[in-house]
Parts: structure tokens; C-alpha cells; sequence
């Protein structure tokens, strides 16, 4: 019996898809995380963040959290009871830019 080819190009797909993968490379989930808050920060957190998951970014000096969505996972900043953003360090201020004349 001859079997056509694209019914073997089909089978060769299907078993292909049955190989044995290796575990995946991953990092440990905690690396970078804070081990342990401080007190003051724990004491003005809001509820519902993911405190286990918990770092500072350099950008902004700030405590940003991990969100796990039904899609993605991302950092969301942590946030006291009132909304603020919690940080290690005043927000930078910048100088006002000089007025720009209109022209004459």
C-alpha cells in the first residue's frame, strides 16, 4: 500500500509536536525582590498589592509591585491608602523652562 505524501508530511507534523522538550531556563521568581519591607512602608500601604513581590526601580527610586493578569504581568507602583506613591526619595523637580517670546 502507498501512502501519498502530504498524509506523511501531516504525520511527520503530528509526532513532531510529541518530542521531549527540556525544562525551560528560568530565574528564580524572587530574584530582586525585597526580602523584607521596612515597617514604615508596611504601615502605609494599601491593601491588595503583592507584597511578597515587592521592588525599588533606580529610575525613579519608587516601590513598584508585581501584578499577575489574566494576560500579562507587569509592576503597578505600591501605593499608600490614599493613592500616593510610595518612594525612597523626593520626586526630582524641574525648573520651569523660560517663556518663549511671541513673535513680534
Amino acid at each position: 500500500m502507498m501512502v501519498p505524501n502530504r498524509y506523511k508530511a501531516a504525520l511527520f507534523l503530528l509526532l513532531g509536536g510529541c518530542a521531549a522538550i527540556g525544562p525551560a531556563e528560568t530565574l528564580p521568581e524572587d530574584v530582586g525582590f525585597i526580602q523584607e519591607l521596612p515597617a514604615e512602608v508596611l504601615a502605609l500601604v494599601a491593601p491588595n498589592q503583592n507584597l511578597r513581590a515587592v521592588r525599588i526601580l533606580p529610575e525613579d527610586g519608587c516601590y513598584w509591585y508585581e501584578w499577575s493578569g489574566p494576560v500579562e504581568t507587569t509592576y503597578l507602583p505600591l501605593n499608600t491608602t490614599d493613592g500616593r506613591q510610595i518612594c525612597t526619595r523626593p520626586p526630582e523637580v524641574h525648573p520651569d523652562p523660560e517663556p518663549v517670546p511671541a513673535p513680534a
